[in-house]
């Protein structure tokens, strides 16, 4: 038996999925993994890469899914794609960070999509280019 959280991060994850398809987006890859690191979408649109991180929470729950993106998932999240843009040879490619909130009440699912939810450089002290910090 599946635990309730995780159908609801899953079913978040295939609403925010849906809300990028019917905005343009191509999905590249959903729930990329390499050891403790993880990008729950990649997706492009026009020349960008998207690092698409998913918040799901219950209508009831105790915080808004769009509080939910701590200060350590930030730099984490960073991590992970600076792995994927060196495993992909995206180094010239421009990319950004969205967040997408879901907000589940019953069977429903509310996505609010912020793109350029955080800046690379506030994360890893500046770079040399807008979107590449190290």
């Amino acid at each position: 038996m599946v635990a309730r959280h995780l159908e609801t991060g899953t079913a978040g994850e295939d609403a925010a999925t849906a809300h990028l398809v019917a905005q343009g987006y191509s999905i590249v890859v959903r729930n990329w993994r390499a050891k403790q690191l993880e990008l729950d979408i990649v997706c492009t649109k026009g020349d960008y890469v998207i690092f698409a991180e998913v918040k799901t929470r219950s209508c009831s729950g105790m915080s808004p899914a769009i509080n939910a993106l701590s200060m350590p998932k930030m730099k984490k999240l960073c991590k992970a794609a600076q792995l994927y843009i060196s495993q992909n040879n995206l180094w010239d490619t421009p990319c950004r960070f969205d967040l997408l909130a879901v907000t589940r009440t019953d069977t429903e699912y509310q996505v609010e999509h912020i793109q350029d939810a955080f800046e690379l450089s506030q994360l890893m002290g500046g770079g040399n280019t807008a979107w590449q910090p190290w």
